[in-house]
């Protein structure tokens, strides 16, 4: 079955870089990222975990984990990790799982059921293991991107996603379009203008009745 937004994230246990985690616990009352990769010492998921490990910080800053996921093994995986720090100049300091048996890659419907695990899967062959999930404190997914193999993820879209989706659920309001933090942001049409008033007394901005903007909530 495919996974939707708000559907509780599936819950694992699995094998990392920094030990055995059970998923559900490791989040605790943080958001989490988990991105995949479909093979280890692949060239742009390499550039990839050099640049989230560069933001590693100001994801912390907003209450966030990250994880990161590929097919291979951990000595692979420590390895790769040497690389990384060589090539991009960050250290991987977020946990890598080691999904060898492709458990977590079938759960959240990366790959399919009847795949088979084994050292002669190519990054080819994993080529869906190329997602990105958004997964809150309440441990249901907020958000999910599937890249191509030839694209690099922009970590920075996904840093900025997540400052949106945040603002939005602490204050019960939406982000227009190309939205970054401290733009004006938008009154759900779920709120009457009487509603609207009340709560924002320093006023807002009425386009049209269905759209409202109003300073973003400090």
């Amino acid at each position: 079955m495919s996974l939707r937004i708000n559907d509780v994230a599936p819950n694992f246990d699995a094998v990392t870089t920094q030990g055995t985690i059970n998923f559900h616990e490791w989040i605790g009352e943080s958001y989490a990222i988990i991105f995949s990769h479909p093979k280890d010492f692949t060239p742009v998921c390499t550039t990839e975990l050099g640049y989230a490990a560069k933001l590693a910080p100001q994801f912390a800053a907003l209450n966030t984990k990250l994880i990161g996921l590929s097919i291979d093994a951990v000595d692979n995986h420590d390895a790769w990790a040497k690389d990384i720090e060589e090539t991009q100049g960050s250290a991987v300091g977020f946990p890598m799982i080691a999904d060898t048996d492709l458990n977590v890659a079938k759960l959240y419907s990366m790959l399919e059921t009847d795949e088979e695990s084994g050292d002669a899967r190519t990054a080819a062959t994993n080529a869906t293991v190329r997602t990105v999930f958004i997964i809150g404190p309440d441990k249901k997914i907020k958000l999910m991107m599937t890249y191509p193999m030839s694209a690099g993820r922009n970590f920075d879209e996904i840093l900025r996603v997540l400052t949106a989706i945040q603002v939005g659920e602490k204050h019960g309001v939406a982000t227009p379009v190309n939205w970054v933090n401290g733009d004006d942001v938008i009154i759900p049409p779920t709120v009457s203008d009487d509603a609207a008033k009340e709560k924002y007394p320093a006023g807002f901005k009425t386009l049209k009745p269905y759209l409202r903007y109003v300073k973003q909530p400090s």
